[in-house]
C-alpha cells in the first residue's frame, strides 16, 4: 500500500512540475494545447521529465522543459537542462570524419586500416575490405557486442578498439545492416590519431565553440561541474520512479558520451537543415552533409503497413536513420544510456527540426513527443501516438511474460549442480570482452564486472540464470537480466570455462578460467625450486627473473606456474593442468604431484 501511495505522489509531483515548464519562445498556434498532451505522456509513462526544442530554417520557434530534471530536489526541467544524449552523439563523430575528408587526410572508400593500422578485424578479408563508409553506416558484418563495453568498460578507447579483432562477424561485409558502437569508437580513435587531439577536444573545437553550444560537454565529470543538470531515472515495478547512477561511458565516448540541452541541440539541427552552415559559417562540409543524410545501407525494407501506411522504408546514412514519415523525408537518431533517452530529428525538405531529451531509461517519451510535434508542424491529421505506443508496449510485455511462464512450466526437470558452488568461483576471461570475476559469498555466487554486480541463481545442472543486484535495492527475482551461464567441465572433471549466448547469430561466447595469481615473494618461491624425479624422468622447477616459477620437463617447453594457493600452481598455458607441491603447508617441500586430465602423477624431490 505504501508503494502505491508513493507512486501516486510521484505522478502528482510530475504533473505539478509540468505546470512549471519553461515558456515557449512565441505563441505560435501550432503549439497550442500541447501542454495537456505532454502532461498525459508524462503520466502514462511515469516519466520524470523532458526538454524539447523546435527549429524552422535558422530559427528556434519553440523550446520548453516539462516535469522534473531532479525528482528528489523538485527541480523543474528547462530548455537549458543538460541530459545525456547517448547515440545522438554519433552524428558529431561522423562529422569529424567528414571534416578530415575535406582536409584530404582520409578517403571514405579506402580500407580504414590504411589510416589506423592498429585496428584489426576478425580476418584478413575484413582488414582489407572494411572502409570508413562501412563503419559509419553499420555494414561491417559485425553484430553489436555491446556487453563487451557495457560490462567491461575502460577509459581507453585504444583498449576497446583492440578487442575488435576477436569479434566474429555474423554476415559478410556490406551484406546486412547491423548496429555496432565499436565502429564509432574506432572512428573516434582515428580522429585522435590524425589530429593529435582527443576526441572530446575535437568535438568542442569543431562544433561546440563555433555553434555556441556553451552548455554542452563530453563526459559526466564535466557535466557535474555545472548547474541545471538532469538526474537519470528508471522504473521499478513499471510505475515507481527510481533514480539511477550515471553511466560513465569513458572509452566508448565517440559512440555516445555527449551531454547537451534542447537549446544547444537546436543549434546543431539548424546547422544540418542549412546545408552544414550556421550563421553563414561552414561547420559541416556540404558534400559530407548530403552523403550523411543519404541512404548508405538498408536497415529494413519496411513496406507501408495497414496501421501506418504513411511510414515506410528504414535506411541509414552516417550517424543518421532515414525514413519516410507520412510523405516527408525524415532524418533521425535516437539515444539511450542509463537513465536517459533522446531523439534528434529534422525534415530537410521542410526545414523543420525537433529534439527531445528525457531523463527516463529506455523511454518511449522522446518518440511520442517528436511525433506529436511533427504532426503539428507538418499540418498532418492528429494521431494518438501516446495510446498507440503504450498499447504496443503493454502487448510486448504481456507476450514476454507469457513466454517466460511457458518456459517455467515446460516440464523440464530441475537437477542439482554437478559441483559444489565454490568450484564455480574464479575468474573467467574472453579477449573480446573482459574478465568475469565470480565470487562465492555465503551461499550465493555473484559476478563482478567493471560496471555491474550480478547474482547467479542455479537453474539446472551447471546452468545458472543471471539477475541484476542493485546497490540499494538488492536482487529483484521477478526480473532476470536476460542471460544464462552454462559452465563447462574439462577432462579432469574441473570447471574450466563457461559459455553464454551474448550475441544472436553466433555460437555462445566462451569465457575460459584464468588462474587467479596469489603473489609470492622470491624468497617464498625458493622452497619449490629443485629437481623432481618421476619414472626415471627429471622435471626441473626453477625461478626466472627472480619472480616467476617455471617447470621444465625434458622434450617440452618451459611452463610458467601461477600460484593459486596452498602450494598449488596452475600451468598458465594449459587448462586443467596443475602442480601440487607437498606436503601442503610445509616449509620443506619433498614432492610434487602433476595433476592433469589423464590422472595425477607424484614425483619425489631429489
Amino acid at each position: 500500500m505504501k508503494l502505491k501511495i508513493f507512486a501516486l505522489l510521484l505522478c502528482i509531483l510530475t504533473l505539478q512540475a509540468t505546470a512549471q515548464k519553461s515558456t515557449a519562445i512565441n505563441k505560435d498556434p501550432r503549439f497550442k494545447g500541447l501542454d495537456t498532451a505532454f502532461a498525459r505522456v508524462l503520466k502514462t509513462w511515469h516519466a520524470a521529465g523532458f526538454s524539447v526544442a523546435v527549429v524552422v530554417k535558422n530559427k528556434v520557434v519553440y523550446s520548453a522543459g516539462f516535469g522534473y530534471s531532479d525528482v528528489e530536489k523538485k527541480m523543474s526541467a528547462t530548455a537549458n537542462t543538460l541530459f545525456a544524449i547517448g547515440s545522438c552523439s554519433k552524428a558529431f563523430t561522423a562529422s569529424l570524419i567528414g571534416k578530415l575528408q575535406k582536409d584530404g587526410k582520409l578517403e571514405l572508400d579506402k580500407p580504414v586500416t590504411n589510416y589506423l593500422p592498429s585496428l584489426k578485424f576478425y580476418n584478413d578479408g575484413m582488414n582489407n575490405t572494411i572502409t570508413l563508409r562501412d563503419m559509419m553506416s553499420h555494414r561491417t558484418g559485425l553484430p553489436r557486442y555491446d556487453l563487451s563495453w557495457y560490462f567491461f568498460n575502460t577509459p581507453s578507447t585504444d583498449s576497446l578498439v583492440q578487442r575488435i579483432q576477436y569479434m566474429e562477424p555474423t554476415f559478410p561485409v556490406r551484406q546486412r545492416w547491423q548496429y555496432n558502437n565499436f565502429m564509432f569508437a574506432a572512428q573516434g580513435d582515428l580522429v585522435e590519431k590524425l589530429s593529435g587531439k582527443s576526441w572530446g577536444d575535437n568535438i568542442k573545437e569543431k562544433f561546440f565553440v563555433p555553434l555556441g553550444m556553451t552548455r554542452s560537454d563530453v563526459n559526466i565529470p564535466e557535466m557535474e561541474k555545472t548547474d541545471d543538470i538532469a538526474a537519470g531515472y528508471g522504473l521499478k515495478k513499471d510505475s515507481i520512479i527510481k533514480k539511477l547512477d550515471y553511466y560513465h561511458i569513458d572509452g566508448m565516448a565517440p559512440a555516445g558520451a555527449i551531454n547537451s540541452s534542447a537549446n544547444d541541440m537546436a543549434k546543431w539541427l539548424i546547422t544540418w537543415i542549412n546545408d552544414g552552415k550556421y550563421e553563414g559559417q561552414e561547420i559541416i562540409p556540404a558534400g559530407f552533409r548530403n552523403e550523411a543524410i543519404s541512404s548508405q545501407s538498408i536497415i529494413d525494407g519496411a513496406l507501408p503497413g495497414k496501421e501506418e501506411p504513411g511510414i515506410y522504408f528504414a535506411n541509414y546514412g552516417f550517424g543518421w536513420m532515414l525514413q519516410s514519415y507520412k510523405g516527408h523525408y525524415r532524418v533521425e537518431h535516437g539515444g539511450n544510456i542509463d537513465g536517459f533517452s533522446a531523439s534528434t530529428c529534422f525534415f530537410p525538405a521542410d526545414s523543420i527540426g525537433i529534439v527531445v531529451l528525457s531523463n527516463q531509461n529506455n523511454s518511449a517519451v522522446p518518440s511520442i513527443i517528436r511525433n506529436l510535434i511533427s504532426d503539428r508542424m507538418l499540418n498532418l491529421k492528429y494521431h494518438d501516438w501516446n495510446s498507440d505506443l503504450k498499447h504496443a508496449a503493454d502487448k510486448a510485455k504481456a507476450e514476454a511474460v507469457k513466454v517466460e511462464k511457458e518456459k517455467n512450466t515446460s516440464g523440464v526437470k530441475h537437477n542439482p549442480a554437478t559441483h559444489a558452488l565454490a568450484d564455480y568461483a574464479g575468474s573467467f576471461s574472453n579477449p573480446g570482452y573482459g574478465t568475469f570475476r565470480i565470487r562465492l559469498i555465503k551461499d550465493s555466487l555473484f559476478v563482478k564486472t567493471a560496471s555491474r554486480t550480478l547474482w547467479l541463481r542455479h537453474a539446472n545442472f551447471d546452468t545458472f540464470d543471471v539477475y541484476n543486484k542493485d546497490v540499494k535495492d538488492g536482487i529483484d527475482t521477478s526480473e532476470k537480466a536476460g542471460l544464462q551461464i552454462q559452465f563447462r567441465i574439462n577432462l579432469a572433471g574441473d570447471i574450466d570455462s563457461f559459455e553464454s549466448q551474448l550475441e544472436g547469430g553466433l555460437k555462445p561466447i566462451v569465457f575460459t578460467r584464468v588462474a587467479e595469481a596469489k603473489p609470492l615473494t622470491a624468497a617464498e618461491l625458493q622452497k619449490y625450486v629443485g629437481d623432481y624425479e618421476l619414472a626415471g624422468i627429471t622435471a626441473k622447477v626453477y625461478v626466472k627473473d627472480g619472480k616467476t616459477l617455471y617447470a621444465l620437463v625434458p622434450g617440452q617447453p618451459d611452463y610458467e606456474l601461477v600460484p593459486i594457493g596452498n602450494d598449488k600452481f596452475s600451468l598458465k598455458v594449459l587448462s586443467g593442468f596443475y602442480l601440487q607441491f607437498g606436503p601442503a603447508g610445509s616449509d620443506k617441500i619433498t614432492e610434487a604431484t602433476f595433476i592433469q586430465p589423464n590422472g595425477s602423477f607424484k614425483a619425489k624431490k631429489k
